[in-house]
């Protein structure tokens, strides 16, 4: 028997999750793997400096989310607007330069290239000194890439790895980072270095929305979050209503 939250509840409150502006907006999304109906009307929104995180169980459809709203996967109905502006239809590099990074699962780093050559790829769409001053924030997030710049990306841990991921995502100087799975494979020392340089990163303006199978974390470092069961959003709050929540803490946080 599924221990997954049956109840469906829209319920959003604090200040972060009804002022300021809506940076990205889903609303009624679909999409389908051809005959697998993956997202069923997916309906979510983040706002502007925001941390939100999607929480669910393996299948659910979190990464399908974000590769639809990256324009990796096409929706077939509904709508996705950034800043107001829809970008539904756009292919993926348009959607990238208006904005929107994608740190994938599984990172995929180009494993035959430097460090320093994967991150100049995250700015392949750039030019100017704004470059070379995103460049020196990365590598001040993450010293250990500063230590490795002349090092193959596949020679290093799966830490670095994640770490190059994203400070390559960082790169495309995005309004809206979409972390898919940051903490996967990686130690729980690892796993908390990683969510607090997430939480740097929003600090200095990024908005984010994480997708992430250790929901605690996630919960822990979001202002808002959404429980999708089924391609379905089933419930919506606060993080810390979210974690306080009976039927979220059996099914994801591990409590019987």
């Amino acid at each position: 028997m599924s221990t997954e939250p049956a109840v469906v509840s829209q319920r959003e409150s604090g200040p972060s999750a009804s002022d300021g502006e809506r940076i990205l907006e889903l609303s009624g999304v679909h999409t389908y793997y051809g005959n697998i109906h993956a997202l069923k009307g997916v309906t979510m929104h983040v706002g502007q400096g925001e941390i939100v995180t999607l929480i669910g169980s393996n299948g659910a459809g979190k990464s399908t989310t974000l590769r639809t709203i990256s324009g990796i996967e096409r929706a077939r109905e509904g709508t996705i607007r950034l800043k107001g502006r829809d970008i539904t239809n756009l292919p993926a590099h348009e959607v990238v330069g208006l904005g929107v990074a994608h740190a994938p699962e599984g990172r995929r780093v180009f494993s035959r290239m430097t460090v320093a050559e994967n991150l100049d790829l995250g700015a392949f769409r750039r030019s100017g000194p704004e470059v070379a001053a995103d460049l020196a924030r990365v590598l001040d997030l993450f010293p250990r890439l500063k230590e490795r710049r002349t090092q193959k990306a596949g020679t290093l841990s799966g830490g670095e790895q994640q770490m190059l991921a994203i400070g390559r995502a960082l790169m495309t100087q995005p309004s809206v980072l979409l972390l898919d799975e940051p903490s996967m494979g990686l130690s729980p020392i690892l796993t908390e270095q990683i969510f607090r340089i997430i939480g740097e990163i929003n600090a200095q303006g990024t908005t984010v929305l994480l997708v992430e199978q250790n929901a605690l974390m996630a919960l822990n470092v979001a202002q808002r979050g959404y429980v999708l069961q089924t391609g379905k959003i089933i419930l919506s709050d606060t993080a810390n209503n979210l974690a306080a929540n009976e039927q979220v803490r059996q099914a994801y946080l591990g409590e019987i």
